[in-house]
């Protein structure tokens, strides 16, 4: 059985330890992760693969690891379904506002265009000192859509936002 464990605590040595710990503890194997500290948080997930009758003890091991502040929840990963191999990635940067996230997902939305890995973040530009917003992410097309058109909606989101794409 595959599960998703969700992990949130005050950034602090040792939590990813504690994590690995107790997913040994239940006889699991950490398959895939993604960790990053996240508004002065330890914010991350993990696919762990656990044998017959391990949910019971990794929900038990997330308990008495909410109670030393490592907030842990577990949950059921889905089947994973196969995905075309019609990836795009992309980079883009603009100028920081409400809502970029909401128009970049609502343009991908729109075209069936599914989210496969985004990563976000806020950075000081050095030469005026202001707010950017940058984005990476790849993200699945289905075979009905061109990746011409993922690009033209992307960049038509803001003539603020610049858009490079990665090479097919």
């Amino acid at each position: 059985m595959r599960v998703i464990v969700m992990a949130v605590g005050d950034d602090r040595p040792g939590l990813t330890q504690s994590l690995a710990d107790g997913i040994v503890e239940a006889g699991g194997n950490w398959l895939e992760s993604h960790f990053a500290r996240l508004g002065g948080s330890y914010v991350g997930s993990v696919l762990v693969e656990l044998p017959l009758g391990g949910l019971a003890e990794l929900k038990r091991v997330a308990t008495r690891m909410d109670a030393e502040g490592f907030h842990v929840t577990v949950e059921t990963a889905a089947e994973e379904k196969l995905m075309p191999d019609r990836i795009l990635g992309f980079e883009l940067v603009g100028a920081d506002r409400p809502g970029i996230v909401r128009e970049l997902s609502t343009a991908l939305a729109g075209l069936g265009v599914s989210i496969d890995f985004l990563e976000t973040a806020i950075e000081q530009e050095a030469w005026t000192g202001s707010t950017v917003f940058r984005a990476r992410a790849e993200v699945v097309v289905p075979d009905s859509v061109s990746f011409d058109t993922v690009r033209a909606a992307l960049e038509d989101i803001s003539g603020e936002i610049v858009v490079d794409f990665d090479e097919d």
